[in-house]
């Protein structure tokens, strides 16, 4: 496994931070919390150029966009127990499987 897919990893686990955060600042109303969520996604994007010095764009965008957001549903539910039914499961299973397609292909 490459340096570079770690960085997209640690991309992928301040994007997730930075949501929480942002979710946690109420629409800016918290303005500490707001501005954590954008000191965490600016780290989010640093790795994520330091990834793709490694691997193709388009695939660490998908990888990271994929995991970003799956993580994202999980880390919000067990924060701030927003629900999961079973559309959104089903979704994220396809955004998740679709990225694996990509990889296979690659």
């Amino acid at each position: 496994m490459s340096i570079h897919l770690f960085y997209v990893l640690g991309s992928v686990g301040l994007d997730i931070i930075a949501n929480l955060a942002l979710e946690k600042s109420q629409g800016f109303a918290h303005k500490g919390w707001g501005i954590l969520s954008i000191v965490f996604i600016m780290g989010a994007f640093a790795l994520l150029a330091l990834a793709v010095q490694g691997i193709n764009l388009f695939m660490a965008y998908a990888i990271w966009g994929a995991l970003s957001i799956a993580g994202t549903a999980i880390a919000t539910r067990l924060v701030f127990g927003h629900k999961l039914n079973l559309v959104s499961c089903l979704g994220l299973a396809l955004l998740i499987g679709s990225v694996l397609l990509m990889r296979l292909g690659h």
